[in-house]
Order: structure tokens, then sequence, then C-alpha cells
């Protein structure tokens, strides 16, 4: 049985335990208790961050390499080119020695002459006769002596008095006279021009003026007054010695026929237009060795000639001639040169030997077929050519070749379209050169001789030669003749067995030159253009170091010129064009697609964008999410404080 418990009076009153506050009311849309953790937003920054980084990686995966260039230095070669033209040294003297110092004197003031000569000379330049580039009538010294017995000289440091006696001197006899003046030493060894001007000459009816193959002329006369000695000298001194002696309907002058490597290629074609009638062939090596190796040599510092030869068969010509009665030959026109070469025949363009920029001549040697011999050139006057050759335009054909390979080439189309231009006018005037070649009996002959090969003799092939050398000199935009006709007369002019004078040499070099440095500062200045406008090309190391030896190589040219060196700035400036050249139309400038960062970012953003966007927008979800949870365990936090 149970029992009851019953509290006692005397037990004192149990304790009550104390109320525990009342817990705040607890919202779990609006709080938390806990505080949010951050493995999460840890977890997703990282893939973000990682992502980021990734890019730099993309960036350098996809870059181009571009090696510097000096723009500047291009940019300041343009505008000297530009404002400060070429300053070529002249240095002219005249030597005025009487026919016999025992009979005769000369009465001239060499002050007064002096001042004369330097009038007339401005005059001239004045004129634009020598002011084409490469000239050199703004930087020009003149000295004048009187050898008379009492030598007086005008500041002359290239003559010695007493070397030149006009008694010891046959003015019948210009090829004697003329190595007579040379043995003199005019010059002292440096690049001296000099006419020396016998007055009083015994022998010489009128006026005789001679220009030699060195760096000297001579006049024979008598009885002159200043002004008309200095207007001869000024004219020979500007007009031959600096302008070449060029006259209008020359090819002009910039248009050189070198490369733009520097190389010329020489291609010589014997054709025989129909071997069932005869068949020639020649003795190539010899003409090459005797005629061809000192013009070559000669022309080294100009440029870098080789030389090729064939002979070819089936080769007739496109245009028709027609049989005149009166002429006693088949007649072709100037009118019918332009079609006289048969491409579609004639498969000249052999020459392994030529790279894409050289330049090849070619001169041919048409044989006919008896059913059109003789074949005889008429001129426009009516005459018939004594050459019976002519400098061939090019033909229509290779005119549209060309064309199409400037228009095919891949790059900027506007600055290739610069060298295209140039190219056309040069290749418009320069193909090379035809001499019809008729054999001594235009009858056909008897079937024993068809098997026959005959061989041209040396004398033809001197005479034809001698017409090459004559057409590869007016190439050049010099004369092919032996005189020059002047304001104060004709002049006989000599020629060299080298095909080339010295005076018609340093004229080569100093126009060369000054056309090289223009050429490879427009081409530098064309590739600067278009480097600095698309951002992605692909610049090698390879055309940095071309771009920097043209540099080099063109300043080096401009030192040699001021300093009268024709021969070495003509060298460097070779280099320079061809060094630029090469730049320009690297293999890996002109294979390569070039795109910008635009089209880029076009391309790879289909497979990074959508990656990228959804890695972003979840790490910005997880920072919100992160945010809101943290201010439900601050508010929760809070509330808890106010609450105790």
């Amino acid at each position: 049985m149970a029992e009851e418990i019953t509290e006692s009076p005397n037990d004192p009153p149990q304790e009550t335990p104390p109320t525990p506050p009342p817990e705040p009311e607890f919202d779990s849309k609006t709080m938390r208790r806990t505080k949010p953790g951050l493995k999460r937003l840890f977890l997703t920054f990282t893939v973000l961050v990682s992502f980021l980084l990734g890019f730099p990686f993309l960036f350098k995966s996809v870059e181009i390499y571009r090696s510097p260039l000096p723009f500047h230095d291009i940019d300041s070669l343009s505008n000297d080119v530009v404002s400060n033209p070429f300053l070529f040294p002249c240095h002219f003297q005249a030597i005025l020695v009487p026919s016999d110092p025992k009979s005769s004197s000369i009465d001239l003031n060499l002050d007064e002459l002096e001042l004369s000569i330097r009038s007339k000379i401005t005059k001239l330049a004045s004129k634009g006769i020598a002011s084409q580039c490469g000239a050199c009538t703004n930087n020009f010294t003149l000295s004048l002596t009187l050898d008379d017995g009492d030598c007086t000289q005008s500041s002359s440091k290239f003559y010695k008095c007493g070397s030149i006696r006009a008694v010891d001197l046959d003015f019948g006899d210009d090829e004697s006279v003329d190595e007579a003046l040379e043995s003199a030493g005019l010059d002292s060894g440096g690049k001296v021009y000099s006419v020396v001007v016998v007055v009083n000459g015994d022998g010489v009816e009128g006026v005789k003026v001679v220009v030699g193959k060195y760096r000297h002329a001579w006049i024979v006369g008598r009885d002159w007054g200043v002004e008309e000695v200095a207007e001869r000298l000024a004219e020979i001194f500007v007009r031959v010695f600096v302008n070449g002696g060029r006259e209008e309907g020359l090819i002009h002058g910039e248009f050189m026929p070198v490369g733009a490597d520097g190389r010329i290629v020489l291609s010589f074609n014997l054709l025989n237009a129909d071997p069932s009638d005869w068949t020639y062939d020649w003795d190539f090596q010899k003409i090459d060795e005797t005629l061809l190796a000192p013009m070559i040599d000669a022309l080294g510092p100009i440029a870098n000639i080789s030389v090729e030869s064939q002979v070819l068969y089936h080769t007739p010509k496109f245009s028709v001639s027609s049989w005149d009665e009166k002429l006693g030959g088949y007649i072709f026109s100037t009118k019918d040169l332009p079609f006289f070469v048969n491409s579609n025949e004639w498969h000249l363009d052999t020459s392994i030997a030529a790279g894409g920029r050289s330049k090849i001549l070619q001169f041919v040697v048409y044989v006919p077929s008896a059913k059109e011999c003789p074949l005889l050139l008429q001129l426009p006057n009516g005459e018939i050519s004594k050459t019976n050759a002519f400098i061939s335009p090019v033909s229509y054909h290779t005119f549209i070749g060309f064309v199409l390979n400037c228009l095919s080439t891949n790059g900027s189309y506007k600055i290739i379209a610069i060298h295209c231009n140039l190219s056309l006018n040069v290749i418009s005037q320069m193909w090379g050169g035809v001499m019809v070649w008729n054999p001594q009996s235009c009858s056909r002959g008897s079937d024993s001789e068809l098997l026959v090969r005959h061989i041209m003799s040396p004398e033809d092939l001197q005479k034809v030669f001698e017409v090459f050398v004559g057409q590869f000199r007016q190439l050049f935009g010099l004369k092919s003749g032996s005189l020059h006709v002047g304001a104060m007369g004709t002049y006989s002019l000599l020629a060299s067995e080298k095909g080339f004078t010295e005076w018609e040499l340093d004229v080569l070099s100093r126009q060369h030159t000054c056309f090289n440095i223009h050429s490879s500062a427009t081409t530098l200045g064309s590739l600067s253009k278009l480097v600095q406008s698309l951002p992605r090309m692909i610049i090698m190391d390879e055309i940095g170091k071309q771009v920097k030896f043209s540099l080099e190589a063109a300043k080096l040219a401009r030192v040699n010129a001021s300093l009268g060196f024709y021969d070495a700035s003509a060298v460097s400036s070779r280099q320079a064009r061809s060094l630029a050249e090469d730049a320009f139309f690297h293999p890996s400038i002109m294979s390569v697609s070039y795109y910008s960062f635009e089209h880029c970012f076009a391309v790879y953003s289909p497979f990074f964008l959508p990656v990228s966007m959804h890695v972003l927008l979840a790490a910005l979800r997880e920072w919100r999410r992160y945010k809101q949870e943290k201010a439900k365990y601050l508010l929760w936090k809070a509330k808890e404080k106010v609450a105790s």
C-alpha cells in the first residue's frame, strides 16, 4: 500500500527554478542560425580564376610574331631623299694651250673666263638640262689653267704645268690624241673632267671638238673670245659629262634595264625561221670572251650581268612582209615592230639563271626563210635601215601575263600596285633588241646543201654584236652613234672597246645610285605603312635584318656619293634596293592571310564564350547567394542579442 507523502509544516518551502527568457521569433525565410560556409564560394571562384588564368595562355598561343622594324629610320630616309637630294661632287677643269708656244699666245683673262663658265653652267642647269636625279651641277668645282710657257692656274690641284704640248699632238688622229691626254695624267688619279682648248690650231679648219673615251675632251680652233670659249666649255661639261649626251626620244634615264635584285641576264638567241631552207649556227663563246666580257666588267658596279645563248629553229615572225620591186626585198615597216616578235613560236624565256626580279633582255638574230629573203626594215622616212635592227617593245602576250602576275599577288593590292605600275613602265619599253640578218645568198640552195649547217663568220658576228651593244647602250639611255649635236656644233664621241666610256659609266653610276636610293626609300616606306596598317602581319627576324641592312647600305651609298666615289655608291645603292625588295616580297609576308583582332575574336568566341558566360554567371550567383545567407545569419544574431 502506497504511502502518502505529506508536507510537514516545519519543512522549508521549495525554490521554483528561474523562468528562461523567451526565445526571439525565428523566421526561416529571412534568418538562419548557422554561419554560411565558404566552401561553395571558394570552389566557384577557383573555377573562375582558373578560367581567367587560361586567357593569357590563349592569347600567347595565337600571338603573331613581329620583329621590330626601325620605322623612325625608314621615315628619316624617305624625308632625306625628298628634302636633301643627292649632291654628287664634280670637278671640272679647262686647260688652254697654244698650238705652238713659240709662235702664238693666248690672250684670255682667266678670272673673267671662269665667271663666264660658271654663269653658263648655272644657266644650263636652270633650264633642266642637268637637273635630273644624279646630276652634279649644284656641287661642282672649276679650275682653269693657261699653259703657254708662263703657266697660270686658277686654283687647280690636278693639272701639272707642262704636261701637254700641243705641238706634239696629231689632231688628225683622234685615238692617238686621246691616249696621249690619258697618259698626261690630267686628273692625277681622281675623277676630274678635263677639256683641253688648243688655240690657233694648225691643220684644222673651223672648230673641232672631240670627246674621248676617258674623262677628257679637246677643242681645236682659232681666235676665240671669252664668251665663245665659255659657251663651248659649259656645254661639254653639262650636256656631255653630266647629262651623258642624252637627247629627247631616248629611253628615260631612270628606267635602266636593271632588275630589282641588281641583276641583268643577257639572252642572245639565233632564230632560224625555216631550217628546211638553211640552218645557221654561231661561235658564241668567242664573242662572249672578246666583246661581252669587257663590257660586263665595266658595268660591274651598276649591275650583276650574266650571259646565255641558244639557237632555235622553226621560228617564223608574227608580222607580214611585202615585196618591193624598187627596193629589191621584202619590206616590213616600223608599224609592224610591235607584232614582229612571235611569242607563241619564239620560246625565249627559258632562263633558269634569273630570279623572279631579275631583268632579262632578249637580243635576237632573226634569219628569215627563203620566201622572205632579203627582209628589210623601212624607216618612217622611206629609207632602209642601215643596221636592219630595232629595239622591240614588249609583246602583247608578255605584257598581259605581267599584268595578271601583278594582280594575282597576295598581300596589300594598293601598295603592290605601286611596284606594278613602276615595273609596267619599265617592261613596256625594255624587252630587248632584234636584228634581221639576211644570208649572203637569199635563194634556195640545192638538196645537198639542205643538210649543211652553216656557221656565221667572225666578221658577221662582229657586226651583229656591235649592233647589239648599241641597242644595249640605248636601253641605258645613251647614244648608239658617234656624234653629238649640240647648240655650238657637232661633237665627235670616241667609242670604247668596253662599249661604255669612263665618263658614261660615271653618268650611269650617278643616276643608278640616285634611282636605287629613291626606289629603296619608296619600297621601305610602303613596307612600313603596310606593317603598321596590319597589326596581325607576321614579321620574321629575316625581314627585320633585311630592312636594317638596306638602311645601312642606303646610308653608305649617300656617304660615298657625297665623297665622289661613284662606283662604291652604285654598289651600295644596288644592295639597298635589293634588300628592300627582298623584305617587301618576303614569302612569309606574301603567303599569310592577314586578319584583324575582331576576326580572331569571332573565330574563338563560339568555343570559349558559352563556357565563360556560364562560369561567370555561376560565380555571380554564388556571390549573391553567399551575401544573402550571410545577411540572414547577421539578422538572426542581431535579434538574438536584443532578446538576451
